[in-house]
C-alpha cells in the first residue's frame, strides 16, 4: 500500500489541495486562501501546499500553483525572484577567529543593507553610471537594455531604485550568514531578491490584472487573485518582467556574495578557496514546465524547485539550523519543496509576545543583532524547521546541515 506524506483538502467547487503539513501548523486562513485559488477555472490538477505554508497577500506563501494559459501575479508576489545563495569554502571552524564581531562588521560595511546611505532613490541612466561601484555597473550592464525596453511599455517602472539597489540586502527576513556544516566546513549563505524594482513590477502587474477583471466583469473569491490570460494584452509583458526580475535577483545575490567573500578574506590570515560548492535558487517566480505530459505554468511563491537532483536551500531563522537539500523529483508537489520554516507569528505579534531577553537567549551562539528591531525575526516566530523537514521527507533529501555563527540583518 502506498503511503503519502500529503493530506488532501477538497472543496466541491475547486480542484484538490495537496498539503505537506503533517506535524506542522497550518492556519485556517491559509487553507481558505488555497481553497480560493483551487476554484479558479485554469488550475491544473491540484494546488500544492508546502510545510511552511502561511497566510499571504492574495496567494498563500508556501504554495505551488500550476496553471494552464493564465498567470496570477499575486501568486508570485512583489518580491519577485527572491531566493537563496550558498557557497562552501575550504575553511573550517578552527580557522575562524574566536571573536566573530569583526567579520560581521566587515560584512555590514561591504554590503549596504536595510536603509543604508547608498540606497538613494531614483533611476540610473547611462550618464550617471560613473557614480556607482564598479561591480554594480557591471551587473547593471547585463540588465539595462531589457529594463529600458520594459520601461518603454510600462513607464511606471522607470522611476525606481533599480541599479542603486543592486548588490544590497533587503530588510525583513533577508540576511547574510556565516555557517558551519556538520563537518565544521565554513559556508557563506544569503537571502535576498529583486528589491525595490521587483516590488514595483509585482505591484504594477497585480493592479493591471485587477483592471482586466473589472473590464471583463470577472468576479473572484478574492480580488487579489486577478489573473492575466495567455494572449491578453499584458500576459507576455508580465512574463518578460518577471524573468528580468529573476535575473536581477540572481545578479544581486552574486554581487553581494562576491563582496562578502572579499570581506571574509580580509579577516582571515590564511588563503582559502571560496567556492568549493555553490547553490543559487529562486523561491518566488514563474516557470514553464512539463508535468504529467502537459506543458503548464508553475508559480512558486515561497517554494523551491526540487526536481530530481536539483540542489536547493531551506534556511531556518536566526539561531536555527538551515539545510542544503537535493530534490527527489516528486511530481505530486510539481517537483517543489518549502523555502524555509514559515511564520507562526506575524511580525506585529512577535514584537508583542517575545521579549528582548528571550531573543538574546535564542541567539546566544550567534554573532548578530540583539536589539528590539529584529525581534520579529527571532526563532520562535517561525515553525520548528526539523518538523518542516520531516513533513517533506518525500520531496527532498538533506545533503548538508548548517548552523549559523554570524548573521547580518537589514
Amino acid at each position: 500500500m502506498t503511503t503519502y506524506n500529503y493530506e488532501v483538502t477538497k472543496d466541491d467547487a475547486g480542484v484538490p489541495i495537496k498539503s505537506w503539513t503533517r506535524g506542522v501548523a497550518f492556519e485556517e486562513q491559509a487553507r481558505q486562501q488555497l481553497i480560493n485559488i483551487s476554484k479558479l477555472p485554469f488550475i491544473y490538477k491540484w494546488v500544492a501546499a508546502m510545510p511552511d505554508v502561511h497566510l499571504g497577500k492574495g496567494a498563500t506563501i508556501g504554495s505551488v500553483v500550476p496553471t494552464l494559459n493564465a498567470i496570477i501575479p499575486a501568486a508570485v508576489g512583489v518580491d519577485i525572484g527572491c531566493g537563496m545563495m550558498a557557497v562552501k569554502t575550504s575553511l573550517n571552524a578552527s580557522q575562524l577567529p574566536d571573536n566573530l564581531h569583526d567579520i560581521r562588521n566587515k560584512i555590514e560595511i561591504a554590503v549596504p543593507h536595510g536603509r543604508s546611505k547608498r540606497l538613494r532613490r531614483g533611476s540610473v541612466d547611462r550618464g550617471s553610471w560613473a557614480n556607482l561601484p564598479e561591480d554594480v555597473v557591471m551587473g547593471w550592464g547585463k540588465l539595462s537594455n531589457e529594463f529600458d525596453y520594459l520601461c518603454e511599455k510600462h513607464p511606471v517602472l522607470k522611476n525606481t531604485n533599480n541599479a542603486h539597489h543592486l548588490g544590497t540586502l533587503g530588510t525583513g527576513n533577508h540576511f547574510i550568514e556565516l555557517c558551519l556544516d556538520e563537518h565544521n566546513a565554513v559556508w557563506v549563505m544569503l537571502h535576498s531578491g529583486s528589491r525595490g524594482v521587483g516590488n514595483r513590477i509585482g505591484t504594477h502587474f497585480i493592479e493591471l490584472a485587477k483592471k482586466e477583471m473589472e473590464r471583463w466583469f470577472i468576479h473572484l473569491p478574492d480580488k487579489d487573485l486577478a489573473y492575466l490570460p495567455k494572449g491578453s494584452q499584458h500576459f507576455d509583458d508580465y512574463v518578460e518582467a518577471v524573468h528580468w526580475a529573476q535575473s536581477y535577483a540572481a545578479i544581486n545575490r552574486e554581487t553581494m556574495m562576491s563582496r562578502v567573500l572579499v570581506a571574509l578574506k580580509s579577516c582571515i590570515d590564511i588563503p582559502f578557496e571560496a567556492r568549493v560548492e555553490a547553490v543559487n535558487c529562486h523561491h518566488n517566480y514563474v516557470s514553464f514546465e512539463k508535468h504529467f505530459d502537459e506543458d503548464i505554468i508553475v508559480t512558486r511563491k515561497g517554494a523551491v524547485r526540487a526536481g530530481k537532483g536539483d540542489m536547493g536551500i531551506i534556511p531556518g531563522s536566526m539561531g536555527a539550523k538551515s539545510f542544503i537539500v537535493r530534490g527527489l523529483g516528486n511530481e505530486d508537489s510539481f517537483c517543489s519543496c518549502s523555502h524555509g520554516a514559515g511564520r507562526v507569528m506575524s511580525r506585529t505579534a512577535a514584537k508583542k509576545q517575545v521579549s528582548l531577553e528571550e531573543h538574546i537567549e535564542a541567539t546566544k551562539d550567534v554573532e548578530c543583532r540583539k536589539d528590539k528591531d529584529v525581534i520579529d525575526e527571532t526563532p520562535s516566530a517561525y515553525k520548528p524547521l526539523e518538523a518542516v523537514m520531516e513533513a517533506q521527507s518525500d520531496l527532498v533529501e538533506i545533503v548538508y546541515t548548517l548552523k549559523q555563527v554570524v548573521c547580518v540583518k537589514g
